[in-house]
């Protein structure tokens, strides 16, 4: 599973216009084989930045989404919103015993079992 995390600046003006934009792309994407969820987030520190956090079932999923046509269409008029060009950042999870003891991610199915 991995976690897609896309930072954008919207230009001044454009806000209704990007969420627009990124909730048709929601929309196509929760059509997409390997979509798991998403969420959009505005920065309380500066409402210019965005984030969408989309969790795919493995990388291929999302590469496949990230270069379908229709992925494709809906980003080039979202970076006619935007002040500069946009980061994405893709994390996979990490797994008990796959990083030091100090990882703060929960195993799901550890809880289960040891209950």
């Amino acid at each position: 599973m991995v976690r897609v995390i896309i930072k954008r600046r919207c230009r001044p003006g454009r806000e209704a216009d990007l969420e627009k934009a990124l909730l048709g792309l929601r929309t196509d994407a929760m059509r997409r084989r390997g979509y798991i969820s998403g969420e959009t987030l505005r920065s309380a520190d500066d409402p210019g930045v965005w984030l969408v956090v989309s969790t795919w079932t493995s990388p291929e999923m999302w590469e496949a989404w990230e270069g379908s046509p229709e992925r494709r269409e809906t980003e080039s008029i979202i970076a006619s919103l935007l002040a500069e060009p946009q980061e994405v950042s893709i994390f996979s999870f990490v797994r008990r015993g796959e990083a030091s003891e100090s990882a703060h991610t929960v195993d799901i199915e550890s809880l289960r079992l040891s209950r």
